[in-house]
């Protein structure tokens, strides 16, 4: 049994990730997913859903510190989309309640158009509330905005007139495409209201973290179980993360079925040395990790 292989990136330059993207499809990945963040906050009290993470742990040993790379997933991705023809492009994940839903629908159908509809938009609602806080959005709206954002952009990407009338967003009679665009929407998000809402709406289902093999079995099971409790009759694709480059773990999720697993890039791509060096480095990881499937 086969599974397709992705990359997950997140702290990496803009000008590696375009390197990245380009070794990344010449070496027969399936997938890349870049993550973000919109701001750095210097010191934060949040933790992230699947860190366990206290409140005294320095910031330096967490997420995102002040030395952190982050990227506007929307125009990095449609950077790597210009140099690459095959592999999917998505965002692991994207924060929408940050933003106005027709602004990102109108920067997702942009970079849907450059991709050639290799584009998938990975959302969740987001957990780091200092960032929220700095961008002005009160922190406790996140899921109903998050909610109100998924309608907008259905709505969106279907083209012709619409109009919307949410809590958070609302407007009259516009247009942002003549023609509907298929845009897959991931949902994100390991909690059991995350599973609900991604078997209910989604195209498909994205772990945050690395969960280990036996909870990403659970969480499949979960997902299915959901899927099939609101009359969803084809199981719902799975892209799964996990821990470190094993080969061998690697083969035990495709003998248990799963479809869609992903790396973490950093694992195969050098932190250091020169492009081309850190490309052959690449080259030869990915070889090892992907022969024969």
């Amino acid at each position: 049994m086969t599974v397709e292989v992705g990359l997950s990136v997140y702290d990496i330059a803009g000008t590696e990730l375009v390197a990245l993207g380009a070794a990344a499809e010449t070496a027969g990945f399936s997938t890349l997913w870049l993550g973000e963040h919109v701001v750095l906050p210097v010191d934060y009290s949040a933790e992230h859903p699947t860190t366990g993470a206290t409140t005294n742990r320095s910031h330096l040993a967490r997420i995102i510190d002040p030395a952190t790379t982050l990227l506007d997933p929307l125009v990095a991705l449609s950077a790597v989309a210009a140099v690459t023809d095959r592999i999917q492009l998505a965002t692991g994940i994207y924060l929408v309640a940050l933003r106005h839903p027709l602004a990102v629908a109108r920067m997702t159908l942009t970079l849907q158009d450059i991709a050639g509809g290799r584009f998938m938009l990975g959302v969740g609602s987001g957990w780091l509330e200092e960032e929220f806080a700095a961008l002005g959005v009160p922190f406790g709206e996140r899921r109903a905005r998050f909610e109100e954002a998924l309608g907008v952009l259905r709505a969106a990407w279907g083209g012709g007139e619409i109009s919307f009338a949410g809590e958070h967003v609302a407007f009259e009679h516009v247009m942002v495409t003549a023609e509907p665009v298929q845009v897959p929407l991931i949902l994100g998000g390991n909690t059991e209201p995350a599973l609900r809402r991604a078997a209910a709406t989604g195209d498909g289902w994205f772990s945050s973290g690395n969960p280990t093999f036996d909870e990403a079995v659970r969480l499949r099971a979960r997902l299915d179980e959901m899927a099939a409790e609101v009359g969803r009759s084809a199981r719902l694709p799975v892209y799964v993360r996990m821990a470190g480059r094993d080969r061998a773990e690697l083969d035990r999720y495709a003998e248990h079925g799963f479809d869609h697993v992903a790396v973490w890039a950093n694992q195969l791509w050098p932190a250091d040395g020169p492009l081309a060096e850190k490309q052959d480095r690449f080259a030869a990881a990915a070889a090892e990790l992907l022969s024969g499937r």
